[in-house]
């Protein structure tokens, strides 16, 4: 399964763009990040739609496609493996994460998402977005290995921190 993040804005060096860096190293599945950008002078409905078509164009074909909105469904870091391992099990080849501009999505990507996912309800800087959707990758693939990076769980009883033994 070879994975995609297409992002409007340019990756810029910085620690945002070094912590992406870090976990899609991780990440065992092919990842790639594709920057685009939409420099025209316009009005904000204007560039959605054209970020839209500029998104739209760098998709893989066939592929599953994720698109990164404030008003998708939340996922757990769980269900968020969950479905990784659907989409590796079920053969599907290509998956694509869609990360908008300033202004959000043209509905002509959340009307071709397979998924409309949000990564919470406050506003993230796209730089941090990718840097957060790379690291919830790496969770899930963990995850489904049964890793501890992972360490999801109830607290324990006793009230002592895990690991910790006289």
């Amino acid at each position: 399964m070879r994975l995609t993040i297409i992002a409007i804005g340019k990756a810029r060096k910085g620690p945002e763009n070094d912590l992406f860096k870090v976990f899609a190293d991780r990440v065992l599945w092919p990842i790639t990040l594709i920057d685009v950008e939409e420099r025209r002078p316009s009005s904000p409905a204007e560039r959605v739609q054209r970020e839209g078509q500029l998104l739209l164009s760098r998709i893989p074909d066939g592929a599953m496609v994720v698109a990164l909105d404030g008003g998708g469904k939340t996922l757990s870091s769980e269900a968020f493996a969950a479905r990784l391992g659907r989409y590796r099990d079920d053969g599907i080849s290509d998956v694509a994460f869609i990360i908008g501009g300033a202004d959000g999505l043209d509905p002509a990507i959340i009307n071709k998402a397979d998924l409309v996912l949000s990564l919470g309800a406050m506003t993230w800087p796209h730089q941090m977005v990718r840097a957060m959707i790379g690291e919830q990758i790496y969770r899930g693939q963990e995850i489904l290995a049964g890793h501890p990076y992972h360490r999801a769980g109830p607290p324990p009883v006793s009230g002592k921190k895990p690991g910790k033994t006289r």
